[in-house]
């Protein structure tokens, strides 16, 4: 390869990591919370490590598969709005026809995954996909597409349960509702930081559907995310105390309140903040679990 050839390589290469957003981590540890909740619960306990694996993978290859989707469909809306018209695709630094070819690598890579699950899990991961596929275009016509994404940022509850028990569970069901209602309250927020931006390009949001309660909506997720969390809990097998899970729940519980009362002023900058520590809502749940059903 020529000293011409490997520079540019890296270059293009770097490109495509945005486009997927490798170097944006955040999107990734939103899906793969509740799906870690999912391989504990269903295991009781600690999953099989090669399943661990396969799950954390297809996250990770389904978020930055549904990225790039976004990307195309949203590529002349993105060019309009600030934060996202330097996007690669929107910038012209990618072609359309490259973009298209990093979704199909991803979407093949997580196809090949696949073949490690059951036929119940297989099929609850076609039903994934096709959501993940045709939430972009939802927000063209539908009034609260982030009801869209929270079924989307779901599926991976009943997949891990179908595969590890080969059944899905009320609880699975429960932890689905639950995790439904904690997407809607942070994908509201996101949709409060681009809301003028979409009022103008005719781009329909939960945060512009709930107008001026946007931020009681999203304490009324919060909520009904924390009642679904509490049920859940009453599940927990073993014969010790769910101490430790009700601990990881009151601390969620702290941290929506403080995201709420954040996001009061609708300060886009804060909006934004609030979005990305929605990663603290996750994390100690997980936590919790961890030690919880360990503890047991």
């Amino acid at each position: 390869m020529s000293t011409l050839a490997l520079p540019l390589l890296k270059y293009r290469l770097s490109l495509y990591s945005r486009l997927a957003r490798f170097d944006k981590p955040i999107g990734t540890l939103l899906l793969l919370w509740p799906t870690l909740w999912a391989l504990w619960l269903a295991a009781d306990g600690f999953p099989e490590i090669s399943r661990l694996i396969v799950f954390v993978l297809g996250t990770f290859l389904m978020r930055s598969a549904g990225c790039v989707i976004n990307d195309i469909a949203d590529r002349k809306f993105d060019a309009k709005v600030k934060r996202t018209r330097d996007r690669v695709l929107t910038a012209g630094k990618v072609y359309l026809w490259e973009a298209i070819a990093v979704a199909v690598v991803l979407l093949a890579g997580a196809a090949l995954l696949l073949l490690f699950l059951n036929d119940l899990a297989i099929q609850y991961a076609f039903t994934a996909l096709f959501v993940a596929v045709v939430y972009p275009y939802f927000k063209r016509f539908f009034a609260i597409p982030q009801a869209m994404l929270g079924i989307a940022f779901s599926f991976g509850i009943p997949t891990a349960f179908a595969d590890t028990q080969g059944q899905v569970p009320a609880v699975a069901w429960m932890l689905f509702i639950g995790n439904f209602f904690w997407t809607m309250a942070y994908d509201t927020i996101y949709a409060m930081v681009d809301r003028d931006d979409d009022l103008k390009l005719g781009i329909r949001s939960s945060a512009i559907s709930f107008g001026q309660f946007d931020v009681i909506a999203v304490a009324v997720s919060y909520v009904l995310f924390l009642a679904c969390m509490l049920v859940v809990g009453q599940s927990l097998p073993g014969p010790g105390s769910s101490w430790m899970y009700w601990l990881g729940l009151f601390v969620t519980a702290g941290f929506c309140v403080y995201l709420t009362w954040r996001i009061r002023t609708r300060d886009r900058d804060d909006c934004f903040a609030a979005f990305r520590a929605n990663n603290y809502v996750g994390m100690p749940m997980w936590i919790a679990l961890v030690v919880q059903l360990g503890w047991n």
